[in-house]
C-alpha cells in the first residue's frame, strides 16, 4: 500500500509537509505496511493537500484537503480496515476537473514521483531518447517535430520545427540549447509544475532537441524565486547523468550533452530572448537588435535555441508516440494540447491541459467550474502583461494562437486570470501597467518613459482626478509605444489598456465625466452611507479600523467621510444591511 501526497509549491503552501509528517507518525505507530511517497501538482489545487492511496491491487482512492487533524479518519478506515474514508474523498464532480482534460505535458504530474528517476522510467520515461539515438537521424527528428505542429508555448507561438531547424543549419564548432524557465507572467504557474512534478520530461526534451540541432550544452534559466523546482531539477539531473542519459557517450550512441541550471533573479523582460542571452553571459538583461536570430549568433555569439519548458517537455511525447497522434489533437494551425493556469475568480483555480480549439466557455465553465459565488463572468485576462482582456460576449472563442489574436489578447505562455462583475476594468489596466512599468529594462524611451506617463494617466483616472482627453492621449501613447519599442515587452505593454478601451469603454467614460467606478472598486469613486434600516447596534463602529463612524446605541449611526477609507469593513459587519456603497 502507497501513501502519495501532493509537494508541489501549491500543496506545500496548504500544509502538505505537516500532513505529510502526521501520516508518517500514525503509520510508524500502528506499524502499518505502508509507504509514504511524494508527487508534484496534479493540477487540482483548489483542493490542496491531496493525498492519493493505493491500494495493493493498483486501485487508488484520492483524498482532498487533508490536513493533518484528517489524518488519522483515513488511517483507521482505509490503511486499517481497508475502506475508503469517504468523507474526505473527492467528489465526483471534482474528479471531472482532471478526467475532462487531456493530457500530454502534465501526463506524470501528481502521479510519479519527481525524484525518483524509476517511476519516470516506468511511465515510459527516456523510451523516447533511446528511440532517437538508436534509429533517427537529426533531420528526421526535426521532420518528426514539423509533422506534429507544435508551436513554441511561451507566447510567441514560433514553430519549434523552425527554430530547431535554423540552429542546425548555423554552422558551429559549439551550440547551445537553452531552455526559458523565467516564467514571469502575473498569476501563471504553468512551467513552475511541470518542473516541480516532472523534470525528467524537460530533460529527456532537451537532450532530443540537443541532438537534432548538434548542441552538446544545453542551459535551463530557470528564475530563483521557484527553489523547489531548481532542486528537483538538480536531483532529476544527478539521476540522468548516473543512468547514462546525460553527459558523454549517452547510451553508447556517441552523443554527448550535458545540462546546467542558470538560477535568473526574475527579471521579466528576460523572457525576451536576446535578453535572456545577456543575463547568461552576466551581462545586464536588456534586449538586442534583431538579426542576427540567436540561432545564427546567441550564446557567446555561438547558434543557440531557446524554447520554453512546455515546449521541450512535450518533444519525448511526440517522439515516443509520433508527430501526426500530437497534429491530431487540435485545430489546423493551432495542433496539440494546451496549459493554462486558471486564477482569479474562479471556483476551481489549477492546472488545465486541454487540445487547443476548445471554447473560452469550455475551459472556464466547462472545467473550472465558473465564477466563485455565482457572480457574473465579465473578462478574463490572457497572456498576461504582453496579453489582454477577452469581454464576455466573445466567451466561445476558440482557444488557438489565431482566435485569441484576433480579440486583442494573446495565447502567450497560458495564464487565465478570471474577473467578475466586481472587478474595475480601468483598475485592472493601470495593475499591469503598473508591471510592466517596474519591468522595463530602460533601454528604448517609448517604453521607459511611455509606459510611465500611461501609469501616470491611469493611477488619475482611478483617482478620480481623470481629465477630458485622457481617453485619447491613452490611446495614442499606446500606439507610440508599440511602434518605437525595441522588444516584446515594450510592443506588447499597452495591450491591456488597449482591449480595455476596446471592451469596456464606457468605464474609463464613466471614471472621467461621472466620477463613478462602475464595478464599485476604485476607492476615490466610492461612498459609504447609513440608511434608516440602522438599527444602533454599534456593530460597525467596533469593527471600523480608523473609528470614522458614530451614533448613540440603538440610534442611526454616522459615517465620517473625512475619515472613511473605504475598507468596506462596516458593510461586512453589519447584520441589518443598512449600509449601502455608491
Amino acid at each position: 500500500m502507497r501513501v502519495v501526497i501532493g509537494q508541489g509549491s501549491c500543496g506545500i503552501a496548504t500544509g502538505a509537509k505537516k500532513t505529510a509528517a502526521e501520516f508518517e507518525k500514525q503509520i510508524a505507530e500502528k506499524n502499518i505496511d505502508a509507504q509514504v511517497s511524494v508527487t508534484g501538482c496534479v493540477g487540482t489545487c483548489y483542493l490542496e493537500p491531496i493525498v492519493d492511496v493505493y491500494d495493493d491491487d493498483g486501485a487508488m482512492t484520492r483524498y482532498v484537503k487533508v490536513q493533518p487533524d484528517k489524518v488519522e479518519t483515513i488511517v483507521e478506515q482505509h490503511l486499517v480496515n481497508h475502506k475508503a474514508a469517504e468523507e474526505q474523498a473527492i467528489s465526483e464532480e471534482d474528479k471531472e476537473f482532471v478526467a475532462r482534460q487531456q493530457r500530454v505535458v502534465l501526463r506524470n504530474c501528481g502521479i510519479i514521483n519527481p525524484e525518483e528517476i524509476d517511476e519516470y522510467i516506468a511511465a515510459d520515461g527516456y523510451k523516447a531518447i533511446a528511440k532517437v539515438l538508436d534509429s533517427m537521424t537529426p533531420e528526421e527528428v526535426i521532420e518528426e517535430i514539423k509533422i506534429s505542429g507544435l508551436r513554441g508555448r511561451g507566447g510567441a507561438g514560433f514553430p519549434t520545427w523552425f527554430k530547431w531547424n535554423a540552429a542546425k543549419e548555423n554552422r558551429g564548432d559549439q551550440k547551445y540549447l537553452v531552455c526559458n524557465a523565467d516564467e514571469g507572467d502575473p498569476g501563471a504557474f504553468m512551467d513552475r509544475s511541470v518542473l516541480e512534478g516532472d523534470p525528467h520530461s524537460l530533460i529527456e526534451g532537451m537532450i532530443i532537441g540537443g541532438y537534432a540541432m548538434g548542441a552538446s550544452e544545453g542551459i535551463i534559466y530557470c528564475r530563483a524565486e521557484y527553489p523547489l523546482a531548481i532542486k528537483r531539477l538538480e536531483i532529476a539531473m544527478a539521476q540522468a547523468r548516473e543512468k547514462g542519459f546525460l553527459g558523454k557517450n549517452i547510451l553508447g550512441s556517441g552523443f554527448d550533452f550535458d545540462l546546467r541550471i542558470k538560477a535568473g533573479a526574475g527579471a521579466f523582460v528576460c523572457g525576451e530572448e536576446t535578453a535572456l542571452i545577456a543575463s547568461l553571459e552576466g551581462e545586464r538583461g536588456m534586449p538586442r537588435l534583431k538579426p542576427p536570430f540567436p540561432a545564427a549568433k546567441g550564446y557567446w555569439q555561438k547558434p543557440t535555441d531557446i524554447n520554453n519548458v512546455e515546449t521541450l517537455a512535450n518533444v519525448p511525447w511526440i517522439i515516443y508516440n509520433g508527430g501526426k497522434a500530437f497534429g491530431d489533437m487540435g485545430t489546423e494551425k493551432s495542433k496539440g494540447t494546451k496549459v493554462f493556469a486558471l486564477a482569479g475568480k474562479i471556483k476551481k483555480g489549477g492546472l488545465v491541459e486541454v487540445p487547443m480549439g476548445l471554447t473560452l466557455r469550455d475551459v472556464i465553465f466547462g472545467i473550472g467550474g465558473g465564477i466563485k459565488n455565482d457572480k457574473e463572468f465579465k473578462a478574463v485576462q490572457m497572456g498576461g502583461p504582453s496579453g489582454g482582456c477577452v469581454p464576455a460576449e466573445l466567451i466561445d472563442t476558440p482557444v488557438t494562437y489565431e482566435d485569441i489574436t484576433k480579440t486583442g489578447a494573446i495565447v502567450g505562455s497560458g495564464g487565465m486570470i478570471v474577473m467578475d462583475e466586481d472587478t474595475c476594468m480601468v483598475d485592472m489596466a493601470r495593475y499591469f501597467l503598473n508591471f510592466t512599468r517596474d519591468e522595463s529594462c530602460g533601454k528604448c524611451n517609448y517604453c521607459r518613459i511611455g509606459t510611465k506617463r500611461m501609469l501616470e494617466i491611469l493611477e488619475r483616472i482611478t483617482n478620480g482626478e481623470g481629465q477630458d482627453g485622457d481617453i485619447e492621449k491613452l490611446e495614442e501613447l499606446a500606439m507610440k509605444i508599440k511602434d518605437g519599442s525595441m522588444c516584446g515587452l515594450g510592443q506588447t505593454a499597452p495591450n491591456p489598456v488597449l482591449t480595455t478601451l476596446k471592451y469596456f469603454r464606457n468605464e474609463y467614460e464613466d471614471h472621467i465625466y461621472k466620477k463613478k467606478c462602475t464595478a464599485g472598486s476604485c476607492k476615490a469613486l466610492i461612498t459609504y452611507t447609513i440608511t434608516d434600516a440602522c438599527k444602533g447596534c454599534t456593530l460597525c463602529a467596533r469593527n471600523c479600523p480608523v473609528d470614522a463612524i458614530s451614533g448613540k446605541v440603538k440610534e442611526k449611526h454616522v459615517i465620517d467621510q473625512t475619515k472613511c477609507i473605504k475598507c468596506g469593513k462596516c458593510m461586512e459587519s453589519c447584520n441589518f444591511g443598512a449600509i449601502e456603497k455608491k
